[in-house]
């Protein structure tokens, strides 16, 4: 009788069945990773952006900036002559050309949003960035906040304000 080469079907399966049970353990692992990195990215983002609202109010007479696309590169990525509507102190994806309410500028799965306060005499004296995840427990958890001051609060579950609670 001649002996056959090879694996058997139940062999196959018994490493199929192993195979989905190590998927099982890590893909749950990966995915608060990913969170966790993006989140991390967020809150770099945010003090990267307290950063150059400091760098751009030591202009004479400018204030803070009332958006991120003011702290870009503006409508062109390659422009190389700053200006006060396009400072090139951020990159072209945190100060992508919008970055109000309405249109919000995504980078590692959060939308950054800057907003500038009333001007006074010309000039604004306050600003506030928030950081709220694209899609809500998958691309992050927490939903981050920043004003004048610089302190980055965060808030578990709705959009972050002055009251929550500060990073440590």
């Amino acid at each position: 009788m001649r002996k056959q080469k090879g694996f058997s079907l139940i062999e196959l399966l018994i490493v199929v069945a192993i195979i989905l049970v190590i998927a099982a353990i890590a893909i749950p692992n990966l995915l608060r990773a990913r969170i966790a990195a993006n989140e991390a990215s967020a809150v770099r983002s945010i003090r990267t952006i307290d950063t150059v609202e400091v760098a751009y109010a030591s202009y004479p007479s400018l204030g803070y900036a009332n958006n991120l696309s003011t702290l870009g590169p503006g409508t062109n990525s390659g422009n190389t002559s700053a200006s006060s509507t396009n400072a090139i102190l951020l990159d072209s994806v945190l100060g992508c050309v919008g970055g109000t309410g309405s249109t919000p500028c995504s980078k590692s799965g959060y939308n950054f949003v800057l907003t500038g306060g009333a001007p006074v005499g010309g000039q604004i004296y306050t600003y506030v960035t928030t950081a709220d995840p694209m899609i809500q427990e998958q691309s992050g958890h927490r939903h981050f906040y920043s004003d004048t001051p610089g302190f980055i609060r965060y808030n578990e579950s709705n959009a972050a304000t002055s009251t929550d609670a500060p990073l440590q």
